[in-house]
């Protein structure tokens, strides 16, 4: 053993009097990447925003040929849902109040895109001549606005490299992803390259496999590591680190993570957890890319409501976090803070969307990370998919900052109309974000209840000895197991197949597929993803992915999250009652069955939802 202490090359720096810079992580670009030069053309935008300027350079069409006058909306107020406490010590009306059925359209507001505003702040500038006409590769100039200043003051106010922390927009977090992959990522082939220019990627034991799908087809190795209940296990990830064989190439320099209501496990990695990991990280030089949907859906009713349930100690209440800048809300503030607040190094990249927060189909998001990196991201974009769609860009940057007052169709409004609709702002935005995860909390609280009061089979039986003829004999068997999700959309149920009547008789593995075929079948039809699917390796995939499956409270409507729920317990109570293993060949053999198992891989399981 080594007669020294590791310590970061931070640590190693002269003091000073305030934050330091982030690392030079240069030497893990890609070739490619480290290759790319600024855009020409790209070059040329800042110039025509100078005032009067007569633009005869660029390629652009005319903006007055562009055939909408204008986008339209009704949208909701902020206040639509109602929120549930920050405190899980508070368990009022307000986790069983209110239906998340029928959203309140009376409450709505008209939301406008001119076709020309008369703001010359490109900022505050929102209309149709500059949203659909080419832009900069970071973004929509006033939707990039609100995000960075966000990001930076509220999102993550406790970055602590000197100047913070950089973003630039992008077409969803698996656009995102995909560009960080390539921009860390050299692609590898066994039939041109050496195995010791390998590189590797690390990820959860059980992970959104859309990730993995896209590692894959680089050549790059994808290296599971064991989690519990929070998330990864810091000392598995030290085995996994220092005892790599170099024989399967090089030591994966980035981890692919979700932190916040793990896909598919529903884990939710604590403050504490973060700095172990981070720690870790940092001494083998990996990269982390975060990638959090759910970050804003934790729920801090879980762990008293799962104790109360099942008759537990309550556990103590843990603060998030002690940083000493606010983000100036409440709410933000009881959330688990992202790795960014711990980032010393600047080894960070952060992806958020909106497809959690406003809808999938927007197909927009953000990267945070490092100005270095961000500068290598926006070389990409400019060379790919360039900013997302001006439509989409506007309506959101609308919705969250509102009409300018400059806006000429704005001004010719009467006093009644121009207050219909001013924008959510930041406070309209958190509150937003504060009522979406109270319904999902309720929702959350609602399967897991009614799962919880299913989750053993009871039978009762007649006593051996006649003397105890009066008394009945019961016994209760564990079908299947979970935890209360702490964050995010999913339970992550495991199916105890050990006690059915079949273990011994058939695999444990066949147990496993014909329980998600019998969900399918008449009276149950339900469908969850099975555990198979979240599965990186195949040796995960045989040993444990059988065992689970991920069921999604978020999507259904309201009274079905109640019938889907009784539906899974009660198909599970009569798969237990099966005895014969002719009846798994039944199951099995049914037209049914036989659909449902080829066409389950393209069902739409692999979306985040």
């Amino acid at each position: 053993m080594a007669d020294f202490e590791y310590v970061s090359q931070v640590d190693t720096e002269p003091l000073s009097s305030g934050p330091k810079p982030p690392l030079d992580l240069s030497h893990h670009f890609s070739r490619v990447t480290a290759a790319r030069k600024a855009s020409s053309m790209k070059e040329f935008y800042k110039y025509f925003l100078i005032p009067g300027i007569e633009n005869l350079a660029g390629g652009l069409p005319n903006n007055h040929y562009f055939p909408y006058d204008t986008l339209e909306a009704q949208v909701a107020k902020p206040e639509r849902w109602e929120p549930t406490p920050n405190d899980p010590n508070v368990l009022s009306d307000k986790l069983r109040s209110t239906s998340i059925n029928a959203p309140d359209t009376s409450a709505a507001l008209h939301l406008a895109v001119p076709h020309t505003s008369s703001s010359s702040n490109p900022i505050t500038k929102i209309d149709l001549d500059t949203a659909l006409q080419y832009g900069t590769a970071q973004g929509y100039p006033p939707l990039y606005s609100f995000l960075r200043q966000f990001t930076r003051e509220n999102l993550n106010p406790n970055i602590p490299y000197e100047g913070g922390a950089e973003i630039i927009l992008t077409v969803g977090s698996t656009d995102g992803f995909a560009k960080t992959l390539q921009c860390f990522s050299n692609a590898w082939n066994e039939e041109r390259d050496w195995i010791r220019e390998r590189e590797g990627i690390l990820c959860e034991e059980f992970a959104y496999m859309n990730a993995v799908q896209t590692a894959r087809p680089l050549g790059l190795t994808v290296t599971p590591v064991k989690i519990d209940f929070e998330g990864i296990i810091p000392a598995a990830l030290e085995e996994v680190l220092a005892n790599w064989d170099e024989s399967q190439g090089k030591r994966p320099h980035l981890l692919y993570t979700v932190t916040i209501g793990q896909n598919p496990t529903s884990g939710t990695l604590s403050a504490q957890r973060r700095k172990e990991l981070y720690a870790i990280l940092s001494k083998y030089d990996v990269l982390i890319v975060e990638d959090d949907p759910y970050w804003y859906l934790q729920y801090p009713s879980a762990a008293v409501s799962e104790a109360k349930a099942r008759g537990t100690a309550i556990p103590p209440t843990i603060s998030a976090h002690t940083f000493a800048n606010s983000s100036g809300y409440e709410f933000l503030d009881s959330l688990v803070p992202s790795y960014l607040n711990f980032d010393t190094d600047g080894r960070v990249i952060r992806l958020d969307t909106f497809s959690k927060t406003v809808a999938p189909g927007c197909r927009v998001g953000w990267i945070t990370a490092q100005p270095a990196i961000v500068e290598r991201l926006l070389r990409i974009t400019e060379t790919s998919t360039q900013q997302p769609s001006g439509f989409v860009q506007s309506l959101l940057a609308e919705l969250v900052m509102g009409p300018q007052a400059a806006t000429a169709e704005f001004s010719k409004k009467t006093r009644a109309e121009q207050a219909t609709f001013s924008g959510w702002k930041v406070d309209g935005w958190v509150r937003w974000l504060e009522g979406l995860r109270g319904n999902y909390e309720r929702r959350m609280n609602r399967m897991c209840s009614i799962l919880e009061d299913g989750r053993h089979y009871v039978k009762q039986g007649t006593p051996n000895k006649a003397s105890e003829s009066d008394w009945a004999v019961i016994s209760k068997t564990t079908m299947y197991s979970f935890d209360w999700p702490r964050g995010g959309m999913f339970l992550w149920v495991k199916m105890h197949y050990e006690t059915h009547p079949l273990w011994n008789v058939v695999s444990p593995q066949r147990l496993g597929n014909a329980m998600w075929i019998f969900f399918t079948l008449k009276p149950w039809v339900i469908l969850v993803s099975p555990g198979l699917m979240f599965s990186p390796t195949e040796e995960i995939k045989e040993k444990e992915g059988y065992k689970y499956f991920r069921i999604c409270f978020a999507a259904v409507d309201d009274d079905v999250v109640d019938t889907s729920s009784k539906r899974f317990a009660a198909a599970a109570q009569k798969f237990w009652q099966i005895k014969n293993k002719d009846e798994l060949d039944e199951i099995e053999g049914t037209a049914t069955a036989r659909d449902a198992s080829i066409e389950m891989l393209d069902l739409g399981m692999n979306m985040g939802c």
